[in-house]
């Protein structure tokens, strides 16, 4: 637990510090070489990627869980319980830093050098859709670590990142922070629910226990 609180600091220290790099210039330079790009199909893809963004991350727990039920695999169950948890930990601690930093849109502070391709409702730092994408792709890493399941993950995860970007509505630093803050949450998630199958080896899920006499 020890090790688990100490990444769980390190996370929060890191998201306070980008608050600071925020006000240098290179944020928002990186930001407008990004955004700027003329690339219809670019920004079509930076369009599309954002909008299936939560979409695809329901899909992998929900995935995993209905094929556990078909197939009455523990293992299965247990990873789509903690892709769950693991989503649930990164949305509780994003919107917790988002309204805690209230850092505003770039489009709202620097409107005649950021182009919206995209409007949003909340706050800019961090930011919520790589987040959640990192969170997606570093549990699914951790669950199945196989080339197959890792790069295409992590190409997903990092294609919202810049998509993001593109679109306007975040700077390099809330997606950076995103980033972090979503495989962070993953990977104590993983030691946690690693910790609490441990203990319990031999026990079947809820469900699953009458599913053996069927």
């Amino acid at each position: 637990m020890r090790k688990i609180t100490t990444i769980i600091l390190l996370c929060c220290a890191f998201l306070i510090t980008c608050t600071d790099i925020s006000a240098q210039n290179t944020d928002i330079e990186l930001l407008k070489s990004f955004n700027q790009n003329e690339s219809v199909l670019l920004r079509n893809y930076s369009k599309v990627a954002s909008n299936t963004t939560v979409y695809l991350v329901l899909a992998a727990p929900l995935t995993l869980g209905t094929i556990s039920l078909i197939e009455k695999n523990d293992d299965l169950l247990k990873d789509a319980i903690y892709i769950c948890s693991a989503t649930a930990l990164d949305g509780i601690i994003t919107y917790s830093m988002k309204k805690a930093i209230h850092r505003q849109r770039p489009y709202v502070s620097f409107p005649n050098e950021v182009t919206a391709y995209a409007t949003e409702n909340s706050f800019s730092m961090p930011s919520g859709h790589t987040s959640l994408a990192f969170t997606t792709a570093t549990a699914l890493s951790l669950s199945y670590p196989k080339w197959y399941v890792i790069a295409p993950g992590y190409i997903w995860a990092c294609s919202i990142g810049y998509s993001r970007m593109n679109l306007g509505v975040h700077y390099p630093s809330d997606v950076l922070a995103g980033a972090v803050l979503g495989a962070g949450s993953a990977f104590v998630t993983y030691k946690i629910n690693q910790w609490y199958w441990k203990k319990r080896e031999k026990k079947k899920l809820i469900g699953l226990e009458n599913f053996e006499n069927l």
